[in-house]
Parts: C-alpha cells; sequence; structure tokens
C-alpha cells in the first residue's frame, strides 16, 4: 500500500508541472499579443500638424509612409501624438 502512495503522489506531481508548463508555454502569446495593440488617435491626442518640430516623419515610431507603431489608423508625415520621440 505505501507503494501506491508514492506512485499515486508522483502521478500528482508530474500532473501538476504539465499543467504549469502548458499554462507558461502560452504566455509569451498573450504577451505578444498584447504588445501588438495600438492606442487609438483619442488616446494619443494625434493630430494632423505638427507640434513645433515634432512630427511624425522625424519620430522613432513611424513607419512610412502613413503608420505608426503606437497609433492605429493612417497617420500623416507631418502630424504629431503624445507618444513622439525623436529618431535618432
Amino acid at each position: 500500500m505505501d507503494d501506491r502512495k508514492r506512485s499515486r503522489r508522483s502521478i500528482l506531481k508530474f500532473a501538476g508541472l504539465l499543467a504549469g508548463a502548458s499554462l507558461a508555454s502560452g504566455l509569451p502569446v498573450a504577451r505578444d499579443a498584447l504588445a501588438q495593440q495600438k492606442a487609438s488617435k483619442q488616446a494619443m491626442k494625434y493630430q494632423d500638424k505638427p507640434n513645433g518640430d515634432q512630427k511624425c516623419a522625424n519620430c522613432l515610431q513611424f513607419e512610412a509612409p502613413k503608420s505608426c507603431k503606437v497609433v492605429a489608423g493612417d497617420v500623416s508625415p507631418n502630424g504629431y501624438c503624445i507618444a513622439w520621440a525623436k529618431k535618432s
């Protein structure tokens, strides 16, 4: 009977490890999906005109010809939002 308890215990440990591993394997996919979501123009206070010399065309987030890594939808190269970061 003692052998059966050890066997049951080892099976339960293995099942717990297997369940934990399967849950952990899905985390990178969920993290990547969340990372790919873009913010709305309203949330980023996007405007179609530059803020001084700050404009989408010279922003690190801008992807020519009219896309952004942060803002959803089309953006103007002469636009501006609060996510602006100087392109080096």
